[in-house]
């Protein structure tokens, strides 16, 4: 077994590629605004730092590697395609739920998650305790009595709480890439398994190249079949969204009300990814 939190290492004109499309995501003009420092510190898994530019907070793992990303008026907003499309979990999964996250990053989706959809509990798993740390000093994580924050290795945390949650937020990544944790099939069927009759898992992946399948693409349809939902991104990720049993519905003009509905709450629309969705039967075919 790898250790936990273990990354996947990519070339480094792949890691400016995508970092590129993340960037041109972002406000108008926030590419070219200096950062302030505001905060570094070592721990066991390397540095981490927090910048501040136009309004925005920003965590890096290491010098270079952008993990996320918080708008200071408003710690709640997603500015990133990747997350906001990661909502459309929701659609399926009616609330009250149990959400669980692996991987707490600067808090945002916690955050939405506890302000816009008030779920019953949401529970973030995170490998570092430096992360919480930066993330409450820093990045306006939440206060929330709703939230419950574990420190550890989110593979024994699936391992020992099945049946535990209705939506799983998988979101797992280090300095140098990907965790390997996302790239093994025992690793997702214990995902599956922490999920209640009608939960859905959402994953959160990059994209192979420009093909528009995720890394191993081929194992993921292996395990789940071939008729999981997707939605690419600009950013270059690609989302999963995986029932507990059974197929996900997918009535597009119900998910376009939904969205609409949800607009003014968010203060941006969700339509372009509810436009994105697609099975993954209908996706270009896998070469990995």
């Amino acid at each position: 077994m790898l250790p936990c939190g273990m990354p996947v290492t990519y070339p480094h004109e792949l890691i400016k590629t995508l970092y590129a499309r993340l960037f041109r995501a972002l406000r108008p003009g926030l590419e070219n605004s200096p950062e302030t420092l505001l905060a570094s510190l070592q721990d066991d898994f390397g540095l981490l730092r927090v910048t501040e530019a136009e309004g925005y907070r920003f965590l890096y793992f290491g010098d270079q590697t952008e993990q996320s990303c918080c708008f200071v008026a408003d710690p709640a907003w997603l500015e990133y395609d990747y997350t906001r499309a990661m909502l459309l979990g929701l659609f399926w999964c009616p609330l009250p739920a149990q959400a669980t996250l692996l991987g707490l990053g600067g808090g945002s989706l916690a955050n939405c998650l506890l302000r816009h959809f008030k779920p019953g509990r949401v529970t973030a798993v995170e490998l570092r305790s430096a992360v919480v740390d930066m993330g409450r000093r820093w990045l306006g994580l939440s206060e929330s009595p709703d939230l419950q924050l574990k420190i550890g290795c989110a593979q024994n945390f699936i391992a020992e709480n099945p049946a535990s949650c209705d939506l799983l937020f998988v979101d797992l990544y280090m300095e140098g890439g990907i965790s390997r944790l996302q790239l093994q099939a025992a690793f997702f069927e214990q995902c599956r398994q922490a999920l209640r009759p009608g939960g859905v898992l959402i994953i959160n992946q990059w994209q192979l190249g420009n093909t528009g399948n995720p890394y191993a693409g081929r194992m993921l349809n292996e395990l789940f079949g071939d008729d999981y939902l997707q939605v690419p991104v600009e950013e270059g990720n690609i989302l999963l969204f995986v029932p507990a049993s059974g197929r996900l519905p997918l009535d597009r003009q119900a998910m376009e009300q939904w969205a609409d509905d949800l607009e003014a709450r968010l203060g941006y629309s969700l339509r372009p990814y509810v436009s994105a969705v697609r099975r993954a039967s209908e996706a270009p075919a896998a070469s990995g």
